[in-house]
């Protein structure tokens, strides 16, 4: 039986919006035609939804319900208060990459004086320029999601970052994306990173609200390429505006004896998703991701992760946690699949919840798919509440209720934390979750 499917007016009011921003996109030809075939990917599946298995966790078409329009450029006054929020964010001793609404806004970036072996343009630029072989790398990602297709469609600007091979970079690299506030809009962002062999660097990504920036949505992608016997340090935290929606995609594909150490933290955003695939190319390689959601209100945050073992002898390790009060819900989903030539794989999964209060909700699904039969593979998942003996027995040495909470949540969240290689980026990392725990109520 075929079953054709009627346009809604949201599908409609979405397809006008992308003909009326294609004039505003950058890239032509090739380009413009990958655009249009993404855009009618997306179309076909339109907003994922509970019956997809891999977004049966996180409805969009229930929680979001709708795309927004494109975000306009930022004019004088969204870049002033682009300003003062980053002031408030500022990291010491990092290069500063700012994307504003979606545009990368040169007089808030430190984009000069770069280090040897260091290159950066703007995915304007890139897809503007013609540059057939980054343009490949930007136009890589398959369209089977449908999120990933319209971020294919849409995307607006984007930092895109080389790293030469030998080169270790001594400054870590700090995408910042802000929200600037005005009408309710859409930001569509994707960058490229390739890190040559032999090449180190570190790298965050942080998305942030300027004051009075209330309902948006941020649609961001990542694609990561790392070389041979390289290593890149990657850290996002995700500190939107309450009412926020970030959808975010990563695709990482590593060389032979790479080191890929990646730890996130989301306190912000109303509905978030982040989805990564890690995808192992050379043997030898080592991944470590780990991540942290800590939530409240009516806050709901989805890590979805896939890690492709598809050669012999490489490692990886997951660690997930979640802290969750109120009617908040918090989504792990992780799956590793070993591949039938994957001999000598050692992968190992572990995510942990807390749940603050009776309405808290929690889903966890590890899975693992072996096709290989010498590897070392495990994972587990637990759920539970705070201890009481401990509480009592903090309380008993003077610490009040929330005193009490607050160090068992620090401990609770610590180990994927202390994943972190910079000691000031993980001074950063437990800043964010003091300030969350401050704000409990």
């Amino acid at each position: 039986m075929n079953v054709a499917l009627a346009k809604t007016e949201t599908g409609h009011a979405l397809s006008d919006a992308f003909a009326v921003a294609r004039d505003r996109l950058p890239g032509a030809g090739k380009v413009a035609e990958a655009r249009q075939q993404a855009f009618e990917a997306y179309e076909r599946v339109g907003l994922p939804h509970r019956r997809i298995e891999d977004w049966k966790y996180t409805d969009l078409r229930a929680l979001m319900r709708e795309v927004l329009p494109l975000a306009a450029p930022p004019d004088a006054a969204a870049l002033k208060r682009a300003a003062a929020a980053l002031k408030l964010h500022a990291i010491a001793g990092v290069r500063r990459l700012v994307l504003v609404d979606g545009v990368f806004a040169p007089g808030l970036s430190e984009a000069g004086n770069l280090e040897k072996g260091l290159g950066i343009r703007t995915l304007r630029d890139v897809l503007g320029a013609g540059d057939a072989r980054l343009q490949a790398q930007l136009l890589g990602p398959e369209n089977t999601d449908s999120m990933v297709a319209l971020n294919s469609a849409m995307m607006t600007d984007g930092i895109v970052i080389e790293v030469a091979d030998g080169a270790a970079l001594t400054q870590p690299l700090h995408i910042i994306h802000i929200a600037s506030g005005g009408t309710p809009a859409a930001m569509f962002t994707r960058s490229l990173f390739v890190l040559g062999n032999a090449a180190s660097a570190t790298l965050v990504e942080s998305y942030i609200a300027a004051e009075g920036a209330k309902v948006y949505q941020v649609h961001d992608s990542l694609i990561v390429s790392i070389g041979d016997s390289a290593r890149l340090d990657h850290v996002r935290l995700i500190e939107d505006g309450r009412e926020a929606f970030n959808i975010s995609s990563s695709q990482v594909t590593l060389g032979a004896k790479a080191h890929f150490n990646t730890f996130g933290l989301t306190s912000g955003s109303s509905v978030s998703r982040y989805q990564a695939t890690m995808a192992f190319d050379g043997e030898g390689s080592r991944v470590e991701t780990n991540g942290v959601n800590l939530l409240n209100g009516r806050q709901h945050a989805d890590t979805t992760l896939f890690l492709d073992h598809a050669v012999p002898n490489c490692s990886s390790r997951e660690i997930f946690r979640a802290v969750v009060d109120d009617r908040g819900h918090s989504v792990f989903q992780g799956r590793i699949i070993v591949r039938p030539d994957a001999q000598k794989t050692d992968a190992k999964m572990m995510t942990r919840a807390l749940l603050l209060s009776d309405e808290a909700e929690a889903d966890n699904k590890p899975e693992l798919e072996i096709f290989a039969d010498d590897v070392t593979c495990g994972h587990g998942a637990t759920t539970g509440a705070l201890d009481e003996s401990l509480l009592f027995y903090l309380r008993a040495r003077g610490l009040s209720e929330k005193e009490a909470q607050a160090l068992l949540i620090q401990a609770f969240v610590g180990e994927a934390i202390e994943s972190i290689a910079s000691d000031s980026l993980r001074e950063l990392a437990i800043s964010a979750a003091q300030r969350w725990l401050a704000a409990r109520g």
